[in-house]
C-alpha cells in the first residue's frame, strides 16, 4: 500500500483515481501529476515502482496544497471571516447556506433534520 501526503492509497486502482483520495486533489489535478511524472493513466498503484511514487510525493509536496495544510488553511479562512463578523461569518456560525442560497424550502444539508414546533398542527 503507497503512502503519499498521508493517505494510504488505494494499490488496486488506477493512479489517477487514487490520488483523488487524497483531500486537494481531484480528477483534474491527479491527471495533471501523472502528465508531469510521466505515468500512463491505466497503470495501477500496486505497478508503480518505489522510484515512481517518490517523483509522485515530490511534486504533490511541491506543487499542492493538500491535506493537513489545506485543512487548516480552510478553517483559518472561515476563522477570520467569523472574527470580522462579516455576513459569510455569521451565516457559518448559524450553521445556515452561506453562499446566497435560499433557505424557505430546502437547505435541509446545511440546516440539518426538520424539527417540529410545538402548537403549529392545525
Amino acid at each position: 500500500m503507497a503512502r503519499i501526503a498521508g493517505v494510504n492509497i488505494p494499490t488496486q486502482k488506477r493512479v489517477v483515481i487514487a490520488l483523488t483520495y487524497i483531500h486537494g486533489i481531484g480528477p483534474t489535478k491527479s491527471q495533471e501529476i501523472c502528465e508531469k511524472v510521466g505515468i500512463p493513466s491505466e497503470k495501477r498503484v500496486n505497478e508503480l515502482s518505489d522510484d515512481d511514487v517518490v517523483k509522485i510525493r515530490e511534486t504533490i509536496d511541491a506543487d499542492y496544497t493538500v491535506e493537513g495544510d489545506l485543512r487548516r488553511e480552510v478553517a483559518m479562512n472561515i476563522k477570520r471571516l467569523l472574527d470580522l463578523k462579516s455576513y459569510r461569518g455569521l451565516r457559518h456560525r448559524k450553521g445556515l447556506p452561506v453562499r446566497g442560497q435560499r433557505t424557505k424550502c430546502n437547505a435541509r444539508t446545511r440546516k440539518g433534520p426538520a424539527r417540529p414546533i410545538a402548537g403549529k398542527k392545525k
